[in-house]
């Protein structure tokens, strides 16, 4: 018996059903990293975009794939368009740019804490760097990151006191700290002057 050969529509639908699966567990992995580094609960998240903490769960855990309004709504809760939500992430040898003006790239700024994002969200990584500037008396606190995260802060204008766990530590301009994440944890400016850092989280 002769082997049948499947047709260009054939292979053409079983490419972009493995692509659209792609595209499904990205997004599933977006919506954690995104979470994790807002230091967000579950229950944080599920406020904030009216979809159910099971769903959620259900998503970020890749068992379940979510419908454009549910990703549209996540996608609105964390201040991103559809398409930034579900971006492709793009190849390793590619160079990827986060301008000074991307708005989207900035995901608070209260007047009193600012905080902008200077690695790709789009990527699946364990390591993300911050810049985060807090006005004079501003504090930022965190609940606790998933388990064995780390955070490293070096103070590049200003002075910042640095609360983990139960310790706590001033530093000044050129300082750099490190310290457990998976705590409840506070960064907090003391001065009567703005303050500015890099903080880098390392997700174990």
């Amino acid at each position: 018996m002769s082997k049948i050969s499947p047709t260009s529509a054939e292979t053409s639908m079983t490419v972009d059903l493995a692509e659209a699966d792609a595209v499904s567990r990205e997004l599933c992995r977006r919506v954690k990293a995104l979470r994790a580094e807002r230091g967000w609960s579950l229950d944080v998240l599920s406020q904030a975009c009216g979809v159910s903490r099971s769903m959620l769960s259900e998503i970020e855990r890749e068992r379940a794939n979510p419908t454009l309004a549910v990703a549209a709504r996540i996608a609105l809760a964390f201040d991103l368009s559809l398409g930034e939500l579900v971006e492709s992430r793009p190849q390793e040898d590619e160079v990827v740019v986060i301008r000074a003006e991307n708005r989207g790239s900035v995901f608070r700024d209260d007047g009193q804490v600012r905080i902008r994002t200077l690695s790709p969200l789009q990527l699946e990584k364990d390591v993300e760097l911050y810049e985060i500037v807090l006005q004079s008396g501003a504090e930022l606190r965190s609940l606790p990151h998933y388990n064995g995260t780390r955070e490293f802060l070096t103070v590049e204008k200003g002075r910042l006191i640095v609360e983990s766990g139960g310790s706590q530590v001033a530093l000044a301009r050129g300082d750099s700290a490190r310290y457990k994440a998976d705590v409840p944890h506070c960064i907090r400016n003391p001065g009567k002057n703005e303050a500015v850092a890099f903080l880098v989280d390392i997700y174990s």
